[in-house]
């Protein structure tokens, strides 16, 4: 399902490899010459996904990196506030975090969900029952 492989003009990428891409069907795209902003965002994004989920897991397989990432895409979309949107999720760009202090309503209490098995943390507040 994949036609294309965007890479940059680095040395590890020689011409052999371009080779090696084009005998499996795949185009080769490079970024522009003497432009490294050309992938920042993309570059941000691996960083972060490296950072916060890959190196501290060793994939056994394509299969089960594939379900490690979906999982981590899933928290980094819609439970990871990101400090660009004003500490807003992706999926939802309508729900902002509002700083309330360290005071919890007594009819309520503070649930964590654990993801990619107690890696990262997902908390909600939770009413208590009457």
């Amino acid at each position: 399902p994949y036609r294309f492989v965007v890479h940059d003009r680095d040395g590890i990428f020689a011409p052999a490899v371009d080779e090696a891409l084009r005998s499996m069907s795949l185009q080769t795209l490079k970024t522009p010459v003497r432009a490294p902003q050309a992938n920042a965002h993309c570059e941000r994004f691996i960083g972060t996904a490296r950072r916060e989920c890959l190196d501290w897991m060793i994939p056994l397989n394509e299969q089960h990196l594939r379900s490690v990432l979906a999982e981590w895409i899933s928290h980094y979309n819609g439970e990871r506030p990101h400090s660009a949107l004003g500490l807003g999720f992706p999926d939802d760009p309508s729900r902002q975090t509002t700083l309330t202090g360290h005071r919890l309503p007594a009819t309520f209490r503070v649930v964590a969900h654990t993801r990619l098995g107690g890696l990262h943390h997902h908390y909600q507040l939770q009413s208590l029952a009457a």
